[in-house]
């Protein structure tokens, strides 16, 4: 898949070192290609394309989008035309959310022309993106959204980078749940200080 990550840090730099080595086309959106953008070093190390935001948009089919939850609507605002593209959203509105939305993905889909919007790798930290296994095990991943394709390749992509198994949680109407599932891990991880190496894995009782 050719795909465009908008946001630089933890989030965004440990998906397009994952899906590239996957073997994904993967190119960084960024506000100025010229000038320094945190996680450039590593882009350049690893040998990632870097556009600005509109150019990379336009070269990619897939768009994911890694930025602070409140920069949501601005961010929406930058991307162009992004009609027949698919989005997914890996922000969190736990510790602020974007002015008059109650998540990241609901000011995506005012402020965009893209139908085709799902929230997915929000519900875990960097680390577990890159690296899903936990010895014989491979954590699960979880998405959410109207749009039938957008989740078809969420949950693609998140098998092609080693999670388990990628589950749906339902529709637009299930955003703002996948968020507070979120704030679940935050709180066993960071706040709970249980440390940022633990994840989620739905089990299933033998017949």
């Amino acid at each position: 898949m050719k795909i465009t990550i908008i946001g630089t840090g933890n989030v965004g730099g440990a998906l397009a070192l994952a899906f590239k080595k996957a073997g994904h086309d993967v190119t960084l959106g960024v506000k100025d290609a010229g000038m320094t953008f945190k996680g450039k070093e590593t882009a350049e190390k690893n040998n990632l394309k870097y556009l600005g935001v509109q150019a990379a948009v336009a070269a990619s089919d897939v768009i994911v989008l890694a930025t602070p939850a409140p920069a949501a609507v601005d961010v929406a605002k930058s991307l162009g035309d992004v009609s027949g593209k698919i989005i997914i959203d890996t922000m969190n509105g736990v510790f602020a959310r974007p002015a008059g939305f109650a998540n990241t993905a609901d000011a995506l889909l005012a402020h965009c022309n893209c139908v085709d919007i799902v929230k997915c790798f929000n519900t875990t930290g960097f680390e577990n993106m890159a690296n899903p296994q936990y010895g014989a095990h491979s954590l699960d991943m979880f998405v959410a959204g109207d749009s039938t394709k957008g989740k078809q390749v969420a949950m693609q992509l998140a098998k092609d980078i080693g999670f388990g198994h990628c589950y749906d949680f339902g529709g637009n109407a299930q955003f703002t749940l996948m968020e507070q599932f979120a704030a679940c891990w935050i709180n066993l991880a960071i706040i709970q200080k249980n440390g940022r190496d633990i994840g989620f894995k739905v089990l299933r009782r033998p017949a």
